[in-house]
């Protein structure tokens, strides 16, 4: 079994990142993605890191929705995001909230518990998930 380690990391780190396999989009397809990513999401309103989320369930389907649209061009599926918001610019789009390397793992850990039980195989698995730890590590803004 792969183990999925989370990097330590601090502000301002800027690692390179991969893109995850394609082929995760082609085992998932966009529904599967969609539904992973609102079980995270439904699982950060019960963690210590949900005041970072929107309060009002109406803005939190939509962030719920924009974050989907994301994962799935960024894993080879249709350009969504792109077409609903414009060039994702995460970094800037993150800025206003205050990500510390703590909320990121929390955020990961979230993610680490679901993503073993996709049934992916190991290579693909890996690759979302060496993309998720590196990724986070850019939206951490504060000490």
């Amino acid at each position: 079994m792969i183990e999925l380690k989370i990097t330590e990391a601090q502000k301002g780190s800027r690692p390179n990142i991969s893109l995850p396999h394609r082929g995760i989009y082609e085992f998932l397809k966009e529904d599967g993605i969609r539904k992973l990513v609102s079980d995270h999401y439904d699982q950060i309103k019960n963690s210590s890191i949900r005041e970072l989320f929107p309060p009002d369930d109406v803005i939190f389907e939509a962030a719920k929705k924009n974050s989907a649209d994301f994962f799935v061009q960024i894993m080879g599926g249709p350009k969504h995001y792109e077409n609903n918001r414009g060039a994702p610019m995460l970094v800037r789009r993150h800025n206003p909230f205050s990500i510390t390397g703590d909320a990121r793992k929390v955020w990961l850990g979230i993610y680490r518990e679901l993503l073993p039980k996709l049934g992916m195989p190991d290579e693909l698995l890996q690759s979302l998930w060496n993309y998720l730890d590196q990724f986070s590590i850019w939206m951490i803004n504060s000490d």
